[in-house]
């Protein structure tokens, strides 16, 4: 009896249909959002321009400030404080810069991306930044302590003191990371060939100026930015082959 009587009031109220409308008017008054896929324009990589330009003005205001006499006192530090401080002014938009590039540079991989030659390709990458502006804040320290250092003999001491180690985080171990930054994107280039075989090569050779012969001369620091320079109007320019890949 009481089995009956539900399945009458049941069929009285057709609760099933009425709430299939129910969920039909919500889906229409709210509609699911469409996702899409978050793709890297290729006009990002004016970041490479924008570096490339950023860090050269950087490191010649730099390089210009700094004697070449490693024994010189520190009248330079008063006469070309306007250079070094125009300097670091533009070289943490110079790195910022930078890592756009590498970001672009990495999507241009895709899917063909190695876990091996990425990681030292990134792990390079950020050490070369830091050290950099490792290098930057000693040259801003250098400016401070000219200022507030009255004593001329310990000043004479901070400012070579602070020239060295600030030379010597540059020109030897950051840039050095810059080869080897070079050196494995380049093998992910000649590998699979998602740049011409001529850049892969050239960037050989790039990486070998900045392996051996930064220390030699100061101003062939500036290839690196001249490679940045070239790399991004490639990639502006050829068309991505990564996505056609299988």
């Amino acid at each position: 009896m009481l089995r009956g009587r539900g399945t009458a009031v049941l069929s009285r109220y057709p609760f099933p249909s009425a709430c299939a409308r129910y969920r039909g008017l919500v889906s229409e008054a709210s509609p699911r959002p469409r996702l899409r896929r978050l793709t890297t324009p290729r006009a990002a990589a004016v970041a490479g321009i924008l570096f490339a330009v950023l860090f050269a003005a950087s490191l010649a205001l730099v390089r210009s400030s700094i004697p070449d006499d490693p024994l010189a006192g520190t009248a330079w530090v008063h006469e070309r404080s306007g250079r070094v401080t125009a300097a670091m002014l533009l070289m943490p938009f110079a790195g910022i810069a930078f890592l756009w590039f590498v970001g672009v540079v990495r999507d241009r991989m895709g899917e063909l991306e190695d876990r091996f030659f990425s990681t030292v390709f990134f792990a390079s990458a950020v050490l070369f930044l830091a050290m950099v502006f490792v290098s930057m804040s000693i040259a801003g320290a250098i400016l401070a302590s000219s200022r507030s250092v009255t004593d001329p003999t310990t000043q004479e001491a901070v400012t070579k003191f602070g020239r060295f180690v600030m030379l010597q985080i540059s020109n030897v171990y950051a840039l050095r990371m810059a080869g080897v930054f070079i050196i494995s994107l380049a093998t992910m280039w000649l590998r699979t060939g998602v740049m011409p075989r001529s850049m892969a090569v050239a960037s050989y050779l790039v990486a070998f100026v900045l392996l051996v012969v930064t220390s030699l001369s100061l101003w062939f620091t500036l290839v690196f930015p001249a490679w940045a320079l070239v790399v991004s109007l490639i990639i502006l320019i050829r068309p991505a082959v990564a996505d056609d890949v299988p």
